[in-house]
């Protein structure tokens, strides 16, 4: 078997280009790591977050096809995915400085209710 990134199941030629620009070059290092810590990678790579490429992944490490994934199970996978996509925005992107994401990180910030 092959160890490209693209061996995993429900993913194509395209993810060995994804996956190398967030450093991941095998699928071993992708079952390593798990799902949710390959897609923050690719996040921060720059690759655009789609829930469906997410689950898919997910999916494909289980060795299940990417159809596969319905009801709870993907409301689960829903929930995980816009908090992977959230922590990885950029302070920019979130409408703050870094000063004022550095503040808040430290708890000096206080949320609005």
């Amino acid at each position: 078997m092959t160890d490209l990134v693209s061996s995993i199941p429900n993913l194509g030629p395209a993810s060995d280009i994804s996956f190398a620009r967030a450093g991941l070059t095998s699928a071993q290092q992708v079952h390593d790591l798990g799902a949710e810590a390959c897609y923050a990678k690719l996040i921060r790579a720059r690759t655009k977050p789609h829930f469906i490429d997410f689950y898919a992944l997910a999916m494909g490490l289980q060795g299940r096809p990417w159809n596969d994934c319905q009801g709870a199970e993907k409301a689960a996978l829903r929930v995980t995915f816009d908090i992977l996509k959230d922590s990885t925005k950029s302070t920019k992107e979130k409408g703050r400085s870094d000063l004022e994401a550095a503040l808040d990180a430290i708890g000096v910030i206080v949320k609005a209710r």
